[in-house]
């Protein structure tokens, strides 16, 4: 997970997670109030664990006459991805 590059104090999961849906807004941090931005990389690694993967198992999973399975197996993969993120996912601090 995280950390503060100033204090050290690791940032909450659920912190991280809205950011991803508030447009990958900067996080500040609750000890020294430094804000953190997203980098470039993890955007790419947001788009890579979640869009990607459910992408790629729908393309396999197509031949499959019933679109639910298919539609079932992305949507828990784009979940799984999504909750993942937050583990990996690098900030940077603003100048």
């Amino acid at each position: 997970m995280q950390k503060c590059k100033n204090c050290n104090a690791q940032f909450r999961w659920n912190k991280i997670y809205k950011t991803f849906w508030l447009n990958y807004k900067p996080i500040k941090c609750s000890e020294c109030k430094t804000i953190h931005n997203i980098t470039i990389i993890g955007r790419f690694t947001v788009v890579s664990l979640t869009i990607l993967p459910m992408m790629i198992c729908s393309y396999i999973l197509t031949p499959i006459s019933n679109i639910f399975t298919t539609l079932g197996v992305g949507l828990c993969i784009l979940i799984l991805g999504s909750l993942l993120t937050p583990f990996v996912v690098t900030y940077k601090e603003s100048l």
